[in-house]
């Protein structure tokens, strides 16, 4: 199925030296980690995922079953792992979940020791750390090593594949996005379909047994009443609308209560209203150009992951929240295209090597100059980040296409899937 990607040094190529790197990049995040582990603080979200955690423990009030929540109900799950040693030792445990998870990815990953496999190991380790305090500090960062294992077995452990995306999307919503793309493109997704209703049973179950059930899909209009994010892709010609000045009427929005910077007045709440309905529209359209590209005749085990980037990259295009982990659902998706094809994904890998540090000049490192100064230079940078994304969805759709232009050049009996490569 692939092309191999410029080769790594021999030296790299060896299970010692990837753990080696792998033990390198951890730690650095656990030295940037230790002011607040040995002090017994926490990392950005994970202060509101503790307190979550203990308002539950202590007082009985639990976050998606004794009211409405933003998440879905499995992302209690490593809130309350995490709480296992107390109070203080909350960042040192969720540290320790996040690690795990990530070493388990790498081990999938890399398993078949072959050179394109090696080569997404690394590129995944080193977009984690150009991400850095998003990659450890919210639950994103443990639900991408958990899409990366499930795209990665599904074609020889399809019920341990399957159990994995649908618990990740119990935690975030966003691995729908990649179960659409199993469903359309897989052979599996009668055992996806089967596993995802056992395990929404199981959480439906835990929830119902609280008393909850009125709010258990509480997390699916939790961002309706939202503006316009800052950083969102379509609120860069607001954001540079206020920066500009001028008669627009564009500013820039605190809301507290969900710690956000909005960009309203001038386009934000026309745009805002739009955000629903084309994200709505470009996930179908990518369905059905999915489906087109399967009766054309496509490579299955291609195709399935090109949709998987396409719809991920939709759910972050057309989406009125731009928050900066989402760059590592992206991440998650192309290490596995990169550990699955080889080169014939440079150009998205590539394009994630500038999305990633961007994102992170962006946000943690100048934002308090975008929002408190609307700093032109910071602007410029989120502006870049933003095309990038936009180029990286083109991207994939022209993927989709020319898989369909291929698979209709092939004779009616070519194999649609090669079994060593393809789920």
């Amino acid at each position: 199925m692939s092309q191999k990607m410029t080769r790594l040094p021999e030296r790299f190529m060896r299970r010692k030296s990837l753990w080696i790197c792998f033990a390198i990049v951890h730690m650095v995040f656990f030295a940037s980690l230790s002011s607040l582990i040995f002090s017994g603080g926490v990392l950005s979200d994970i202060n509101l995922y503790r307190r979550w955690a203990f308002e539950g423990i202590n007082d009985g009030v639990w976050q998606g079953i004794s009211g409405d929540w933003v998440y879905p109900i499995g992302a209690l799950l490593p809130m309350l792992l995490a709480a296992v040693l107390g109070w203080g030792a909350y960042q040192l445990v969720w540290f320790a979940i996040f690690t795990a998870l990530n070493a388990f990815a790498v081990a999938v990953i890399s398993k078949p020791g072959t050179p394109s496999r090696y080569t997404a190991s690394y590129w995944w380790l080193l977009i984690t750390g150009l991400l850095g305090p998003v990659a450890v500090g919210r639950v994103d960062g443990l639900t991408a090593p958990l899409v990366i294992m499930g795209l990665l077995l599904l074609a020889s452990r399809p019920v341990v594949a399957s159990a994995l995306l649908s618990v990740a999307t119990w935690m975030k919503v966003w691995p729908a996005a990649v179960i659409l793309a199993v469903l359309v493109a897989s052979r599996r997704r009668l055992t996806l379909l089967a596993t995802g209703a056992a395990v929404s049973a199981l959480m439906a179950g835990i929830v119902i047994a609280g008393g909850g059930i009125h709010h258990l899909l509480s997390f699916v209009g939790a961002q309706g009443a939202r503006g316009m994010q800052m950083e969102a892709p379509f609120t860069t010609p607001g954001l540079w609308q206020a920066i500009l000045g001028g008669d627009s009427g564009a500013y820039i929005f605190e809301d507290k209560i969900i710690n956000t910077r909005e960009v309203r007045g001038a386009l934000g709440e026309p745009v805002a209203a739009l955000m629903m309905p084309l994200l709505a529209a470009a996930a179908l359209a990518v369905v059905v150009l999915l489906i087109w590209a399967l009766r054309r005749g496509a490579d299955a085990g291609q195709l399935l992951i090109a949709g998987s980037l396409a719809l991920v990259a939709a759910f972050i295009v057309f989406n009125k929240v731009g928050s900066p982990q989402f760059m590592l659902w992206l991440g998650a998706v192309v290490a596995v295209g990169v550990a699955w094809e080889g080169r014939s994904w440079r150009v998205p890998a590539i394009l994630m090597l500038a999305i990633a540090p961007l994102t992170t000049l962006v946000y943690p490192l100048f934002y308090a100059a975008l929002y408190n100064d609307l700093n032109i230079g910071v602007a410029l940078l989120l502006t870049v980040r933003n095309i990038a994304l936009l180029v990286l969805f083109g991207w994939s759709l022209v993927r989709i296409v020319r898989l369909a232009r291929a698979g209709g050049s092939r004779p009616l009996s070519a194999p649609e899937v090669r079994p060593e490569t393809a789920p």
